[in-house]
């Protein structure tokens, strides 16, 4: 895939009458967490042609231009009948508007949520709108007799889903989507997006687990044999393989037994991006997250969310110099509804003065509670730096939520079998990865060589690292084995606790790899390795990788190797 290929659209029929129009972007669009991994992404239209005619989904700005062009080669416009849409999204606007100029006559079917969010965003309270609140249906002819499925989360709460009983597609808007991008239109060995589809989940959906098994269970109903996704390749070949997924993800994390409540609003999307990346390092480390948006949430909803919550964390824009009223309202129920003992944290994001986030922590502390990390105040849109020290920061709350519980529960003795597993030997090294602003390291002896020809090797990451971002299909690291003697010092730099977004490489001698990671250069050896492929392993990623480049840096060292007296301790 070129990076540096211009965006276009593709055009491709999928069913009797219906096309999709793929938007494509071969390199990250935005700074978002669920584009991190980089690999470019499709924002999926669709074009129902029949007695009635509708398009589904239309994209964003960046693509409306080529977007409109690649539909009038194809359609007249003017013949529209209907604008379906999944969510509104404010940077939909400008293609929407740009449908009405050359289409009035549109009638848009969207949900109640919809409904409001697209009058303000178009700013028009005058436009033919059709509600679906799930009982209704649209018969566009030929047996496109439409009926619609609202399946709302905190981050989308006007999210709904559009089957067709005609072509059983499920147009299913943000779920079973991933962010990649290329040439094939379904998913063909769909194995291979496996990885992307599993993080696209954790990134969107694992905060709003409740929700999508509420979803799961509204879609079941329905005979489908395709999900029209709203991003990357369609979901058809792997289609019960994916639904299962979806189910076993959700329920991992409703399960959970600890669980943090994350409150928030949002006026600009900023907001809703930084709980999205503190949501995601919250979730890798195990524990599960109730995702509230205050706006759309019930104030009994938010009570017991907290109630159940081992921690909570609260995040606001500021308006006019304030908090919204529904932050207000929440953090009195907070207040009035949480334990002192309970671990609280702060963020948000703000255009010109951030008034709201000192408020709620001023009232916070006031009231006795602590914090599971230092209170992220963000100016403007966040860059990917700011959402690395999100997502740490979510991981920071989590280690300390479950290291309070296991201080609470007495830890038992090592059993024998865990002091057998410990006496497993491993080389010790120090994992350096970085790309672009973003650098992580950890500690490991996890390693062993797993092939000759490519020589490669394969690296255990435990799941709540902060390196383990880092670590997916395509990334670049490098692997410094340690030297035997001079060890302690690299190892005990290594293991100390850094804070979200932290220098894990300042007064460590270091150069750049050519493949962008450091090198410690008191290390005995390096590799400079390309991660293949990952599999999940209970706590752990097993990353395999080939080794590109490396040098021995010391002909005379010996290996630092690591001894354990148990399984359950580093």
């Amino acid at each position: 895939m070129s990076k540096n290929k211009p965006r276009d659209v593709q055009v491709y029929p999928i069913a009797t009458d219906t096309r999709i129009l793929r938007s494509r972007s071969w390199s990250r669009l935005r700074f978002e967490i669920e584009y991190a991994l980089a690999k470019g992404t499709t924002a999926n239209s669709y074009l129902i042609e029949s007695e009635k005619t509708a398009i589904i989904d239309p994209p964003g700005e960046t693509f409306t231009e080529i977007y409109l062009k690649a539909l009038q080669q194809r359609f007249h416009l003017e013949d529209l009948d209907y604008v379906i849409l999944g969510h509104v999204n404010p940077n939909r606007a400008a293609t929407l508007k740009a449908l009405l100029k050359i289409a009035p006559q549109i009638t848009f079917v969207c949900s109640n949520p919809g409904a409001i969010n697209l009058r303000s965003a178009l700013e028009n309270p005058d436009l033919q709108i059709l509600v679906m609140r799930g009982e209704e249906t649209l018969d566009l002819g030929n047996g496109h007799n439409l009926q619609f499925i609202p399946t709302p989360n905190p981050r989308y709460a006007d999210q709904l889903c559009t089957y067709d009983p005609q072509t059983e597609i499920l147009y299913s808007d943000k779920l079973f989507g991933a962010h990649v991008c290329g040439d094939q239109v379904f998913d063909e060995g769909w194995e291979v997006y496996n990885e992307d589809r599993r993080y696209y989940f954790d990134c969107l959906m694992a905060p709003h687990a409740r929700q999508v098994e509420t979803a799961l269970d509204k879609l079941a109903d329905f005979p489908v044999r395709m999900y029209a996704n709203g991003h990357g390749p369609l979901v058809r070949y792997g289609l019960i393989d994916l639904t299962k997924a979806y189910r076993q993800w959700s329920q991992q994390q409703t399960s959970a037994d600890l669980t943090v409540a994350l409150i928030y609003a949002s006026a600009y999307g900023n907001t809703a991006t930084l709980a999205q990346a503190i949501a995601r390092g919250i979730t890798k480390a195990g524990v599960a997250v109730e995702s509230i948006n205050c706006e759309f949430t019930e104030p009994e909803e938010i009570r017991a969310a907290v109630e159940k919550a081992g921690g909570f964390i609260i995040g606001s824009p500021t308006l006019g110099g304030h908090a919204p009223t529904p932050v207000q309202t929440a953090l009195g129920i907070v207040l009035s509804t949480a334990t002192n003992n309970k671990l609280a944290g702060v963020f948000g994001s703000f255009g010109w003065s951030g008034e709201a986030v000192d408020l709620i922590e001023g009232k916070l502390k006031d009231a006795g509670y602590r914090f599971g990390f230092d209170t992220i105040r963000v100016k403007f849109k966040p860059d990917d730096t700011t959402l690395q020290l999100c997502e740490e920061a979510g991981t920071d709350f989590a280690q300390a939520l479950k290291k309070a519980r296991k201080v609470r529960s007495q830890s038992q003795p090592a059993t024998t079998v865990e002091q057998a597993v410990g006496r497993i030997v491993g080389s010790l090294c120090v994992l350096t990865a970085k790309e672009g602003d973003r650098s992580s390291a950890m500690l490991a002896s996890w390693v062993s060589q797993a092939s000759f020809s490519p020589p490669g090797l394969t690296i255990a990451v435990a799941k709540e690292r902060a390196v383990e971002t880092l670590t997916h299909t395509g990334n670049k690291f490098v692997l410094n084995i340690l030297k035997e003697g001079n060890h302690l010092g690299l190892m005990k730099h290594f293991l100390k606790p850094f804070g979200p977004g932290q220098d894990r490489f300042a007064d460590v001698a270091a150069e750049e790899a050519e493949n962008g990671s450091p090198i410690l250069t008191n290390a005995l050896a390096y590799l400079e390795c390309s991660v293949k492929n990952r599999m999940e392993s209970g706590d752990h990623w097993l990353v395999y990788a080939t080794v590109e480049n490396g040098k021995l840096l010391d002909t005379d060292g010996v290996t630092a190797v690591h001894h354990r007296k148990s399984a359950t301790h580093y």
